[in-house]
């Protein structure tokens, strides 16, 4: 009797300890948590904007000429950018750039738009390079929008001569320019739907659409655009899904066409040239043809049909 007493008090003090351990460990997975989500939360901003405010290169280092540009954003803000121009150019890219970085970092891309015989205009949102300010989504919005204006209004770039180009990030923003103004086409790379669906991907035990920051909601914005769109996305692309690529292309407005490109996020047009290259020329040809029948938020939509990549 006194065995089975033992037994049963020992049993019982065991159950103690391993309920209280259990419950323990159940604590602190639940404040490890809630940690994780706290830096997440206030760490939004870090995390998508990653500029560098060193520029140690130009276009001139390519070879290229080029005129470097100072312009203020709608609220007063100074910025800058590049302006590469190409004689006889059918187009002007307005070239908005993706999270990180800053210009200097595209310098292979504007060289290949000058060899596909374009003009670029390419500037640093506020807190990027030399442009001065903090980043947030309503501030890259004015300053795209800024960077616009000065092509047509100081450049005088006729507005359906103006491709809108956004690799990543910058896809969001031109995506948002492009349902406000007129321009002869709009072209999105490796862009996501919206925020929120690119943090739930990245963080999918995170509340993340519940407390996103921010919104970049490209998806939205691309139904509201009225001139020839563009979607390019590679299937090997670790950021960005490349289903994301797809919604993009199933909400736009005709007349568009899908290209699908090869290599990561960052490199497709350098790993697989020949391809992108002739995306681009397939394009250009195409949106000359249309001839500027693009127009902006509330004009009609064209009747074109879309173009097979």
């Amino acid at each position: 009797m006194p065995q089975r007493f033992e037994r049963y008090v020992v049993n019982r003090e065991l159950k103690g300890v391993m309920g209280s351990l259990l419950l323990y460990l159940v604590a602190v997975s639940v404040l490890l948590y809630v940690v994780a989500g706290l830096t997440l939360l206030f760490l939004q901003p870090r995390l998508l904007y990653r500029p560098m405010r060193e520029i140690l290169l130009s276009p001139a280092h390519i070879g290229l000429d080029f005129e470097e540009v100072s312009f203020r954003s709608g609220d007063g803000v100074p910025l800058t950018g590049w302006h590469v121009p190409r004689r006889d150019a059918r187009f002007t890219v307005l070239f908005c750039h993706g999270n990180g970085g800053n210009i200097m970092h595209r310098l292979d891309n504007l060289r290949l738009f000058h060899d596909l015989g374009v003009s670029c205009f390419i500037f640093d949102y506020r807190g990027y390079g030399r442009s001065a300010g903090v980043p947030g989504e309503a501030g890259t919005y004015l300053d795209a929008r800024a960077a616009f204006d000065w092509l047509v209004h100081d450049k005088h770039v006729p507005a359906e001569q103006i491709i809108l180009f956004g690799h990543s990030l910058g896809g969001s923003i031109v995506a948002h320019l492009a349902a406000r103004v007129r321009a002869g086409a709009l072209v999105v790379e490796g862009a996501f739907t919206s925020y929120p669906d690119i943090g739930a991907r990245f963080y999918p035990y995170m509340p993340v659409r519940r407390f996103a920051f921010f919104q970049y909601n490209t998806q939205a914005y691309i139904r509201e655009v009225h001139c020839p769109v563009m979607v390019m996305h590679s299937k090997a692309d670790e950021l960005v899904p490349f289903e994301f690529g797809i919604r993009l292309f199933e909400a736009a407005n005709e007349p568009k066409q899908f290209a699908e490109i090869f290599g990561s996020h960052n490199d497709s047009f350098l790993v697989a040239s020949d391809v992108y290259r002739e995306a681009w020329h397939k394009w250009l040809d195409f949106v000359s043809r249309v001839g500027g029948r693009g127009a902006g938020r509330g004009a009609p939509e064209p009747q074109a049909s879309a173009v097979d990549s």
